[in-house]
């Protein structure tokens, strides 16, 4: 049986007016600019965990061990070199990310029985996933190889430049069906699990800091888990490892089939598992303050727009619009 608006077993806050496009796209801005750049030291031990040859004379065997050997030996600032292009990705690419899966729920949700919701949620985060790899790829190949050990560019547009000029536009988009094949799986079980835990912790569909914390937290530990061994080979294609193509006594890394035999071929079985605690250690606190983020200023951008439209709440009926806009999940 199909719900609709009115039955006992459909949720009030599907139907509010926090389905606004440009609501969705300006809390999910928000969002990923804030989650990338508060973790991004953590996203550069990742990448240098995940190298197949490492730095020379250097075994990178914990978070802590990675990141200390990188300030001791390369300064500071070294752990958030790159920062910039996920700023500049980060927004757009959240923007549609959330602003396509939100619309989607809003679409199909109570238009299928309550017990094909999971299904709603991983069908919303797939289509979520092809807007915001289109534009966070080009962003994340420059990122990454900025995190590199002795990267040759000395910032993200001469990265830009000198990538363009030697491999062509191809280069910032060569792992894109690699980040679409980790994604995918990733983003619809991450959608699929948080909606899972907000049934669990928040049962009353209302803003809540504490339960979107929670239920981002597991969602991005369980999701960066299961796809670690794809995200290894996605950071192969992205920085072209030139300590791996010399190995190979190959000019280029191409394919998300080649990338798995060389992840192999050169770090066996564990290669596909290299940095999965940082990169779980990464995801939990990066969904967590990605969902918290974005869950407030849906609440508080919902919340200043019914307030203009109805300042004064004077009759019972704003009364009742009130009391709904507090239930913007």
């Amino acid at each position: 049986m199909l719900r609709k608006p009115g039955d006992p077993d459909y949720d009030e806050y599907e139907t509010l007016p926090s389905s606004s496009i440009t609501t969705h796209m300006t809390a999910g801005a928000i969002a990923g600019i804030m989650e990338h750049c508060v973790m991004y030291p953590l996203d550069s031990v990742k990448t240098r965990m995940q190298s197949l040859i490492p730095t020379p004379g250097v075994e990178y065997r914990t978070v802590m061990n990675t990141l200390t050997h990188m300030v001791r030996s390369e300064g500071v600032f070294r752990p958030v070199r790159g920062m910039s292009a996920v700023i500049i990705g980060a927004g757009p690419a959240h923007a549609l990310y959330f602003a396509s899966y939100e619309h989607v729920k809003h679409v199909m949700v109570g238009k299928v029985p309550a017990s094909y919701n999971h299904f709603v949620y991983g069908f919303a985060g797939c289509l979520a996933t092809v807007f915001h790899d289109g534009v966070m790829t080009p962003a994340d190949v420059v990122k990454q190889r900025m995190q590199m050990y002795a990267s040759p560019y000395k910032s993200c547009w001469d990265c830009i430049r000198k990538t363009y000029r030697a491999e062509g536009a191809i280069a910032f988009y060569r792992s894109y069906t690699t980040q679409l094949s980790m994604n995918i799986p990733f983003q619809s079980l991450h959608f699929v699990v948080y909606e899972s835990m907000q049934n669990i912790t928040n049962k009353e569909k209302t803003y809540n800091p504490k339960a979107h914390m929670v239920s981002g937290a597991m969602a991005g530990a369980l999701a960066s888990a299961v796809t670690t061994p794809l995200d290894v080979c996605k950071t192969l294609l992205n920085t072209q490892e030139t300590t791996t193509l010399k190995t190979l006594g190959k000019p280029q890394i191409t394919g998300m089939m080649y990338a798995i035999r060389t992840v192999y071929q050169i770090g066996g079985f564990r290669g596909y598992f290299q940095g999965m605690s940082a990169r779980v250690l990464y995801q939990m606190p990066s969904t967590a303050i990605c969902w918290s983020v974005y869950e407030f200023f849906k609440f508080f951008i919902t919340k200043r727009e019914s307030e203009a439209e109805s300042p004064n709440h004077l009759d019972d009926s704003n009364s009742v619009i009130s009391r709904n806009q507090s239930k913007l999940y």
